[in-house]
């Protein structure tokens, strides 16, 4: 077995042994989950000293230009960093039947094929090449408007941020919401408390709801709450790549 071989293997086993049926229920319950670790600190240090390599990112966006909140991002050019491209695929696997399974029950035709690569050549095949994960830091002051991330006509519909700065030790504040807008209701929200290295998988923007008069649909957007002191910084992998 080759290095890299090895390496996949090691994120596909850590990613198997991930509480999924948790995961699903509460993904099916309120539209996020935490998942536990993902990366251990010894991974989460390099992709936070990333952030100042510009020839590892695509595109830099400063929030306040944009009225996205406050705070800055940046999009990772190919090839990914390797513990992003080796979780990215493992992730995809098991959360297909999921994805699929939502769709079906909203009445969308969309099926999402088993292997992330093949999601990929039908995004590529549209015109939606550029790759989507990103690194995300936050200063104190710095929020994260509620949003979606819809990049073009092919969107895979969770995905998944990974917290790489400790709670408490490198910041204060900036905890991940969730709302859900539900029809002829009032919005709900969701708070998520990680810690460094775990992950939240997340509706990307709608779910199913199962109600007395059948199931329908309910919209979501995610975002961060104002930092309050330290330096946070998160890692997404959105699944679908962006025209």
């Amino acid at each position: 077995m080759s290095g890299a071989t090895a390496l996949q293997a090691i994120d596909r086993n850590a990613v198997d042994g991930l509480d999924w049926p948790r995961i699903e229920a509460d993904l099916d319950a309120v539209g996020c989950a935490a998942t536990g670790p993902l990366l251990d600190t010894g991974e989460c240090a390099p992709l936070r000293g990333l952030y100042d390599d510009d020839a590892r990112f695509r595109s830099r966006i400063v929030m306040a230009r944009h009225g996205f909140g406050r705070g800055e991002y940046k999009y990772y050019s190919r090839p990914l960093p390797d513990p992003i491209a080796r979780l990215r695929p493992a992730l995809y696997e098991r959360l297909v039947p999921l994805a699929n399974r939502w769709n079906e029950a909203m009445g969308i035709d969309v099926r999402y094929p088993a292997g992330h690569d093949a999601f990929l050549a039908r995004c590529h095949e549209a015109g939606q090449v550029r790759p989507t994960p990103l690194l995300l830091k936050y200063g104190p002051g710095d929020y994260n408007c509620l949003h979606q991330d819809l990049y073009g006509e092919h969107v895979f519909p969770l995905q998944v941020a990974i917290l790489l700065s400790e709670p408490g030790m490198d910041f204060t504040g900036g905890e991940f919401v969730l709302t859900e807008q539900r029809p002829r209701m009032q919005s709900r929200a969701e708070v998520v408390s990680l810690r460094q290295g775990e992950g939240v998988v997340f509706a990307v923007h709608t779910r199913p709801v199962r109600g007395t008069r059948g199931t329908y649909r309910v919209n979501l957007r995610h975002g961060v709450s104002r930092v309050r002191s330290g330096e946070r910084f998160t890692t997404g992998i959105i699944f679908h790549d962006a025209k």
